[in-house]
């Protein structure tokens, strides 16, 4: 089984009216009865996701969305559900009516296409209803709003041919992101400090954890993992200084007081704000920190839900640490999975998780809410460097942010 995690998956989003047969294409695109089909309209009532690989992208993730033009209080916010996978998409399928062309609302789909910079591809389904003609008139029409394709999926008809326009759409994908490879050399060793308390998984390491560990391989680098309190002796003991010391941002402190000053160290949420977002910018909003009063509203989003537990970092560590370091009682909202709010009206200051279960068209979607309406955000990692003044040290490997912050 493939276990590519989502947020390292290309999104493909499938948007249109009620019944011109999205939920139909996307059984056909990935070959299963993912999606419940029938007559009546606004039968899709949420977005469906599957994961799966769709050669010649890799793993992707597809997601079949409501009817934009759903209708009445329910329908409502069904549409509002299908407007938010917009965020997250890296690739847009409009599903249109062969046998009605665009309308009205095919055209306001686009131009959100356009407006978000999403590549499109316009598919026109019930193809088989049409004469060669109708056909050829059709893509004629259509040619000024974007590359479109006739298929059928009632008769299974150029669905092949719909994948590999997909692909074509998605663009060559250039070399992958690095984590943290591209700050090592073969043959270097790095410390890995992983907390096993009682928010830790049983049996297993997250996914931020394993993400890295992979990534030190890919380099040819080795991996050494210890807790908190095995550090200090495990340095002692190993004969040669790491390259770099990554910690979990939890014990931050103390980490940074038992790792010599000539040791490069980070946590695996500062190497997640540069993997998945804007590492500049979180470094800039974790400064606003010491501007935050009693009263003023602090918004803690994380990317994924989980059973929260008596210590949980979002909801009681972080809290607890801005109340030490201001000295104020400020007002803590709390967001998670999907429901980033759109109005961040009233928040002084966002804190985000490192955003390991996005994907970074929605990282980069949830930071650019937050500069559009003048809020600062940060995440985890870097809001606690900065409240324990390792922030510079933390992010030293990175030239152009320590810059910014030896100037401010």
């Amino acid at each position: 089984m493939n276990e590519t995690p989502s947020g390292e998956r290309l999104h493909i989003g499938f948007f249109g009216r009620r019944n011109v047969g999205k939920s139909s294409l996307v059984n056909r695109v990935t070959g299963q009865e993912l999606a419940v089909v029938s007559e009546v309209k606004g039968t899709t009532t949420d977005p469906v996701k599957k994961a799966m690989e769709l050669l010649p992208l890799g793993p992707v993730v597809i997601i079949d969305t409501p009817g934009i033009d759903d209708e009445g209080h329910l329908g409502e916010l069904r549409v509002k559900k299908a407007r938010q996978v917009l965020n997250r998409v890296d690739v847009a399928l409009l599903v249109a009516d062969g046998t009605e062309g665009l309308g009205k609302t095919e055209r306001e789909l686009l131009g959100l296409f356009r407006q978000k910079e999403i590549p499109y591809l316009i598919a026109f389904n019930k193809a088989d209803l049409l004469g060669p003609e109708q056909r050829e008139k059709l893509l004629r029409e259509t040619e000024p709003e974007g590359k479109a394709l006739l298929v059928s999926a009632r008769e299974n008809w150029q669905i092949w041919e719909l994948k590999e326009a997909i692909g074509q759409i998605a663009g060559q994908k250039g070399p992958g992101k690095q984590l943290v490879a591209d700050l090592l050399h073969p043959s270097d060793f790095v410390a890995l400090v992983i907390p096993i308390d009682k928010a830790a998984p049983k049996g297993r390491l997250i996914l931020p954890q394993q993400q890295t560990i992979r990534d030190i391989l890919d380099a040819g680098a080795r991996a050494v993992m210890v807790r908190e309190d095995e550090l200090a002796a495990t340095l002692k003991t190993l004969g040669e200084k790491p390259s770099l010391v990554i910690t979990d941002s939890q014990v931050f402190g103390k980490v940074a007081a038992d790792t010599p000053e000539e040791i490069p160290l980070t946590s695996f949420s500062i190497l997640f704000a540069r993997y998945k977002g804007n590492l500049l910018q979180a470094a800039e909003g974790a400064a606003f920190l010491k501007k935050i009063r009693t009263g003023d509203r602090i918004l803690i989003s994380e990317g994924c839900t989980h059973h929260r537990q008596c210590g949980d970092i979002g909801t009681e560590k972080l809290p607890a640490m801005i109340r030490r370091y201001t000295g104020a009682r400020p007002e803590f909202v709390f967001s998670s999975g999907q429901e980033f709010p759109e109005d961040l009206a009233g928040c002084r200051l966002v804190i985000h998780c490192g955003g390991c279960m996005l994907n970074e068209r929605e990282m980069k979607y949830r930071l650019k809410t937050a500069a559009d309406q003048g809020v600062p955000m940060t995440n985890y990692g870097i809001a606690i460097a900065c409240m324990q003044g390792i922030l510079a040290r933390s992010v030293s490997m990175f030239p152009a942010v320590r810059e910014v912050l030896e100037r401010e």
